[in-house]
Order: structure tokens, then C-alpha cells, then sequence
């Protein structure tokens, strides 16, 4: 694929053959992330593990220090005092049945995420099929899945994200906002590679992090010395 004139010229400022430090690579997102919207700063992350085992699975959940910089839209699955408990903590949607009908009749995802108590999950699962691919399907290991609605939804405002491994054994996340600057970025890098390294499946042998890499939604890839935050 060919790439503008805009981006070839940026990809001039980031030597391919070096590993940055988080701090040099945060500048450069920053001097790279030149469109003329705020973009959004991506980290990627590859893993020396088999995503098809069920024991490497690497997922969680972590609060960035500096949040991602968009508001999420949540949806509380919930009845009773616990609905009223997702009202109050401020989420935009709250329901229970009539939920999730409304998204598997109308296809309705006008939500970023979804928070649900224990005992709305054998209903919810019917929606696997079609949550599961957009990453909605609420997670007891992401906190998503749990009694405590006001801390959850307090936490996804705050600016926590989850993340998961793909089929390619590579975690992807936003990291921030170009308008953020290198210091609240490179925070927020740090955070979330310390949950990553945390998260390690005993069953993972040799090299866990394989590489990473940090781009701008139309700049060119950054790569980051990992070792940094071992």
C-alpha cells in the first residue's frame, strides 16, 4: 500500500532500526501525531505466548493514570437496588431483560462498555456469539462482572481499559491523546506494561515480551526498548 507524502515525511524522524526509551518514544508519538485531529496513541505489545492455550491467555484490566482521553458510554446490567446503584454512579444506560433484547433484536450498541452483576450472566450469555468479537462480553478478571457497580463504573469513567491477547498473540490499547504530551503518556505506557508483565502465565516459557511499539492513529510506528520495564 502507498503511503501520503504526510506520512513519509514524518517516518523520517523515527529510525526503524532503534529500540527508544519510553520517554524519547512519547516525544516522538507526539512530533508524529501531526493530523489535524487529536490522535489517539496506540500501544502494541507481542508476546512470547500461545493465545490458542487456555493457560497463556494474558487479559485484566488496568486504570490509566491519565485516563484514554474519550469518555466511555456504559451499560449496567442490573436490578433492583444494584440498577439504581448504576443510575446514581452515573452510567448511561441501566437495565436488566429489556437490555439485552434491545441488543440482540435491534443490534443495539450504542455503549463502550458493559457492566453486569453475577446474576445476570446466564443470561447474557446467550449474546456470546456477538459480544464476544467487539470485546463487550463483561469479565469477571476485568472487574466488569461483579456486586460492587459503583466502584466498576467509577473506574471506567476514571479511565480504565481492558486488555486482551488477539489470535496474533499481540495486546493492543489506547494509551492517551496526542494533546496529552510525552510525560502523561509515557505514565500511562508505564501503567499499562506493568499490568502486562504482571498478568505473565506461569505456563509462558522463554522471552515474555517480544517486542512493542507505540504509534499515532496516522503516524508511523515507534518501537520501545521493552527491557526497560522488565
Amino acid at each position: 500500500m502507498k503511503k501520503g507524502k504526510r506520512y513519509v515525511e514524518l517516518a523520517k524522524l523515527v529510525d526503524r532500526s532503534v529500540l527508544y526509551d519510553p520517554s524519547d518514544a512519547a516525544k516522538l508519538v507526539c512530533e508524529t501525531g501531526k493530523a489535524k485531529f487529536d490522535e489517539t496513541v496506540e500501544l502494541h505489545v507481542r508476546l512470547g505466548v500461545d493465545s490458542r492455550h487456555a493457560d497463556q491467555q494474558v487479559r485484566g484490566a488496568v486504570v490509566l493514570p491519565h485516563g484514554t482521553g474519550r469518555s466511555k458510554r456504559v451499560l449496567v446490567l442490573a436490578k433492583g437496588p444494584k440498577a439504581d446503584e448504576g443510575k446514581e454512579a452515573g452510567a448511561e444506560f441501566v437495565g436488566d431483560d429489556d437490555m439485552i433484547d434491545k441488543i440482540q433484536k435491534e443490534n443495539w450498541f450504542d455503549f463502550d462498555v458493559i457492566i453486569a452483576t453475577p446474576d445476570m450472566m446466564g443470561k447474557l450469555g446467550k449474546l456470546g456469539k456477538v459480544l464476544g468479537p467487539k470485546g463487550l462480553m463483561p469479565n469477571p478478571k476485568a472487574g466488569t462482572v461483579t456486586m460492587d457497580i459503583t466502584k466498576a463504573v467509577n473506574e471506567v469513567k476514571a479511565g480504565k481499559i481492558e486488555y486482551r491477547l488477539d489470535k496474533s498473540n499481540i495486546i493492543h490499547c489506547p494509551v492517551g491523546k496526542v494533546s496529552f504530551g510525552p510525560e502523561k503518556i509515557e505514565e500511562n505506557i508505564k501503567a499499562l506494561m506493568e499490568a502486562i508483565i504482571k498478568a505473565k502465565p506461569a505456563a509462558a516459557k522463554g522471552q515474555y515480551i517480544k517486542n512493542c511499539s507505540i504509534a499515532s492513529t496516522m503516524g508511523p510506528g515507534i518501537k520501545i526498548n521493552a527491557t526497560k520495564f522488565s
